[in-house]
């Protein structure tokens, strides 16, 4: 599993560290770091305390540098980032590093993939964020696995997993806990958590789950009690894992699209848990049973059969999301939720489910957990849960003691983080779709939204409007924060904002 090479390369660059580590541009530049998906721990916040940039586009970046496709975040350790992509001329799946002061691809490494996994129209098959330790970089790909390299671009070792057998593809990244990596591959039939040596690649641990329904969300680690968790949100809930083993520890049942990351905070853990159709404008209601027998049962047999819907019959219509792929959810594609005794025919009763649903949905919202407890906590340990815009793949951030979540629509709701007391629910500006985690710093929210607008606000019980900026291009990549700096990834470039 070890792969040795680029000798001399290696052994250049640890020269170079060494005869810099006594300098102070060494000192600063260890200090400049977004290290996964969101940077420490995915909470979308930095610490830094440089001033960040509000007005800004393309005519105003420090840099910009094309990049093949992919919707992997910035990764970043020093003064270099990393990314994916998936190169359109070859078809090959690569990992890049760039030089982070002048945004020059400094290296470019080929996935060993021979099939590329099936993947949602606006979606890429390099959608995981690289995640680094400063000594290695840690890069998955659904249509392989995992590649260890070194951050001169040295392999270091490999790690192959099978492809998820979805429509959709892989949407979880790697993270760094301790001597550990964790991946989520949270696909049916088997889906995994995987604990896996950094320095080896070695499988310390694995903990298989009941296949539901495919997951999206990063895992997080959650320190309390003495004890490190890993929690992963799931299509079922959340349930936090010890470290060490792998043990679960708890668990909270809710249905959910499992799309976006929790964050921690302290002594509370924030999880977007939404389902489609939650929302009261998304439902679409269905008629009741007599008058659809009447029109679609073709075969007179007293039931509805999967063949015999519209293939167009929606139930569910994301109202905020228009002209993207998959933003309607026809009954023919949700059948087997209401089809109790798995014949492919809806009986009266069946039928009756479907249309409940449309008319009432599934419980569904923003979840403020306390840590504790053992087993199932769902009663117990939900300090509050806010069930309206709740956002199905931005993850809420947690800054200066509010809860920010930002759905499709650009419709942002902050919160008080202690007790769940809706500040304000507003909308940005632009609509359409949003895939991008808000991000923070020096008082100031960013979010970017399908369409190409960053906006940015400040952060506080009462909205203030700071700034909405064209990037001219789709964005579904969370930006990332560092040393005074914005990057942000767009459909065709990476920029660099700042002073």
């Amino acid at each position: 599993m070890i792969h040795v090479g680029c000798r001399s390369l290696t052994l250049a660059v640890g020269a170079w560290i060494a005869a810099a580590a006594s300098g102070a541009e060494v000192a600063v530049e260890s200090q400049v770091r977004w290290p996964q998906f969101r940077g420490a721990n995915a909470c979308g916040v930095s610490p830094d305390a440089a001033c960040l940039p509000v007005e800004f586009g393309p005519a105003k970046a420090l840099w910009a540098t094309r990049l093949p496709p992919g919707h992997s975040s910035p990764c970043i350790w020093g003064d270099r980032i990393f990314l994916t992509a998936i190169d359109p001329d070859s078809g090959k799946l690569e990992a890049i590093c760039l030089d982070r002061n002048r945004g020059e691809i400094l290296w470019r490494r080929a996935a060993p993939a021979t099939a590329i996994e099936n993947v949602h129209p606006i979606s890429t098959p390099a959608n995981a964020t690289p995640a680094t330790d400063g000594q290695r970089v840690y890069v998955y790909f659904g249509s392989w696995g995992l590649l260890c390299y070194d951050l001169a671009g040295c392999e270091l070792w490999r790690l192959p997993q099978p492809a998820p057998p979805t429509q959709y593809g892989s949407g979880s990244s790697p993270i760094v806990a301790g001597q550990y990596l964790i991946l989520s591959c949270e696909h049916p039939p088997k889906p995994v958590l995987l604990a896996i040596a950094c320095r080896t690649g070695h499988v310390v641990w694995r903990r298989e789950a009941l296949p539901y329904l495919p997951g999206y969300a990063t895992p997080v680690v959650w320190d309390h009690g003495g004890m490190r968790q890993v929690v992963m949100h799931t299509s079922v809930g959340l349930t936090g894992y010890r470290l060490d083993d792998g043990a679960e520890q708890w668990r909270i049942g809710m249905l959910s699209a499992a799309a976006s990351t929790p964050t921690v905070t302290g002594d509370r853990l924030f999880v977007a848990a939404c389902w489609p159709g939650g929302e009261p404008e998304d439902r679409i209601p269905l008629p009741e049973f007599d008058q659809s027998l009447a029109k679609y049962d073709a075969d007179a047999d007293g039931k509805i059969s999967k063949r015999e819907l519209p293939a167009d019959l929606p139930i569910v219509r994301r109202a905020e999301v228009g002209g993207i792929v998959g933003a309607e959810i026809p009954l023919a594609r949700a059948f087997g939720f209401f089809d109790t005794d798995g014949d492919e025919r809806y009986d009266r009763a069946e039928w009756s489910r479907a249309v409940a649903f449309s008319q009432r949905g599934r419980e569904h919202g923003l979840l403020a957990v306390r840590p504790g407890g053992q087993g199932d906590v769902t009663r117990s340990h939900v300090a509050w849960r806010e069930t309206r815009s709740v956002a199905e793949v931005p993850s809420p951030l947690v800054y200066r003691g509010q809860v920010y979540m930002v759905k499709d629509g650009g419709i942002v709701s902050c919160l008080d983080a202690a007790s769940g007391r809706l500040c304000y629910r507003v909308r940005l500006g632009p609509r359409g779709a949003y895939f991008a985690s808000p991000v923070a710093g020096d008082g100031k929210i960013y979010t970017a939204s399908y369409g190409g607008i960053v906006t940015v606000f400040a952060a506080g019980p009462t909205f203030q409007l700071l700034a909405a900026n064209d990037l001219q291009e789709p964005i579904l990549a969370t930006p990332a924060i560092t040393a005074g700096k914005l990057y942000v990834r767009t459909q065709h470039r990476l920029y660099a904002f700042g002073r």
